[in-house]
């Protein structure tokens, strides 16, 4: 099971390592202690709150002017569907749900499961970008 110390929950999340306390002091995320007494979170509330935070699939209404993204996108998975051949992973990167289908055996020796954290590689030639109309 993965444990994320409060600074990790705070930078997936991208708010303050107090916001992340004051969550969890207000009971909207499940923390424990680790060997050392540390704050901890469990991957999985990770995963739940995150899932829970995103808003609805994007819309072309966007405050974003121009941008640009990083083909490497860290996040955690929220959710994984395995058949007999592929597995479909999703992993919420901030506000933003990535998916994606790879052979059940590589998601298999990945480990992927809900709460483990992940770093969604993106190719370049596959990425488009928009600028939408900010009049």
């Amino acid at each position: 099971m993965t444990q994320l110390r409060i600074a990790e929950v705070a930078a997936l999340l991208a708010v303050s390592d107090d916001t992340v306390r004051r969550w969890a002091d207000a009971g909207r995320l499940a923390t424990s202690t680790d060997a050392a007494g540390r704050a901890v979170v469990d991957g999985l509330e990770v995963a739940r709150f995150m899932a829970e935070r995103a808003p609805g699939d994007a819309t072309t209404e966007s405050p974003v002017v121009s941008a640009s993204a990083r083909n490497r996108l860290a996040g955690i998975v929220t959710r994984v569907v395995r058949d007999t051949v592929m597995a479909q992973v999703e992993v919420q990167v901030g506000p933003h749900r990535v998916v994606s289908l790879m052979s059940r055996e590589a998601a298999d020796e990945l480990g992927l499961e809900p709460g483990v954290l992940a770093v969604a590689t993106v190719k370049a030639t596959n990425v488009g970008i928009e600028i939408p109309d900010h009049r």
